[in-house]
């Protein structure tokens, strides 16, 4: 059971307790929490494969996250427990939303970016959760003009005057409650289940690296999200021209773009490139986060994770509805993200039928 807070936004621990409250059929059953930030899920998953290779054969992935329970700064809060509290609590009320606008910020000066530039990010979210029923912003009527421009319609809202300017309600995933669960199996799994292996996906390879809390060398790019893409790639025996779909951590648009160059489809400083040319749209050669991603569809913290390896499960086998890609994927990555690229797990996804 992947969870960041429970204790703090349900005043509730103790979370895989809960699991057979719910299912009493597993009652007697283990379950335990995982919790590395926003990338809990992540690890839930992660968990579970080691489980498996452990000797296993069915093991349930969960995730959840309930954070609507209190106002937005006393979220603000809780989620700063996800960054080094004590060094970066104090750069804003809006701890995260600052720590990204401070990445927009430097990379921005580095390389030229145009701020409107990031809109593009933002449409593509948004245009991908109005195709999906499950999304927070399904019904959203936003449009590049407006994304692009900060104003009573799109407040830049952090109070840090230097990084204010850098940032817009537009560029930040959704406060979202939900949850999300799959079955991972062994082949012995599958049988045991009456699951033909036609209806499954592989977990082929998978990785999770770290890196210190509050110590980001390069605000420009992602090298702990890199560190794990190239050796899931590298153990997995692909390159990234071999993916066919993605779901990466957009908990901001200045995430997906660094996501973009951390995992090789574009060169440092041209990581916009990848929505504005059409490549990762729904009918471009790599859809990325096609039911919405963090933007569109929504973060609730702890199912995030989840979610991103489900949402590949659904594209493999045509489950999406009105945001099915065309071309059925043999392959496919994601990538959790826990704090400012402090913790990244990724994972490679094989279609078997």
């Amino acid at each position: 059971m992947g969870n960041f807070a429970g204790e703090l936004f349900n005043k509730q621990g103790h979370l895989g307790a809960l699991v057979p409250r719910v299912m009493p059929e597993l009652a007697g059953v283990g379950v335990g929490r995982t919790e590395a930030a926003c990338a809990s899920g992540g690890i839930a998953l992660m968990s579970a494969a080691e489980a498996i290779c452990a000797g296993h054969d069915v093991v349930l992935v969960a995730g959840a996250e309930c954070q609507t329970t209190v106002s937005a700064r006393e979220g603000g809060e809780y989620l700063a427990r996800a960054a080094h509290f004590q060094d970066e609590r104090p750069i804003d009320d809006f701890t995260f939303p600052a720590l990204f606008a401070r990445r927009i910020k430097a990379y921005h000066e580095k390389y030229g970016l145009p701020l409107s530039d990031l809109a593009h990010f933002t449409m593509k979210a948004m245009e991908n959760a109005r195709k999906n029923p499950l999304a927070h912003m399904k019904a959203n009527k936003w449009t590049f003009e407006a994304a692009a421009e900060g104003g009573d319609h799109n407040p830049q809202f952090l109070g840090n005057q230097e990084l204010k300017d850098y940032l817009k309600v537009s560029d930040c995933s959704q406060v979202t409650d939900g949850g999300a669960a799959l079955l991972l199996c062994s082949e012995e799994g599958l049988k045991k289940l009456g699951v033909d292996k036609s209806k499954a996906v592989k977990l082929r390879s998978y990785h999770l690296a770290t890196n210190a809390l509050g110590q980001t060398e390069d605000l420009t790019r992602m090298d702990t999200a890199g560190l794990a893409f190239c050796k899931t790639f590298n153990d997995g025996n692909v390159k990234v021209d071999d993916i066919n779909v993605a779901e990466v951590h957009d908990c901001f648009t200045i995430a997906e773009l660094l996501m973009m160059e951390a995992m090789g489809l574009e060169e440092p400083g041209k990581g916009v490139e990848a929505v504005k040319s059409g490549k990762t749209k729904l009918d471009g050669s790599l859809p990325v986060n096609t039911g919405g991603g963090l933007v569109g569809f929504g973060h609730p913290v702890g199912a995030t994770g989840v979610k991103q390896a489900a949402e590949i499960y659904r594209q493999m086998k045509g489950l999406c509805g009105d945001y099915q890609i065309k071309s059925q994927p043999s392959l496919g990555v994601m990538a959790n993200m826990g704090g400012d690229d402090r913790t990244c797990f990724t994972a490679l996804f094989e279609n078997m039928g």
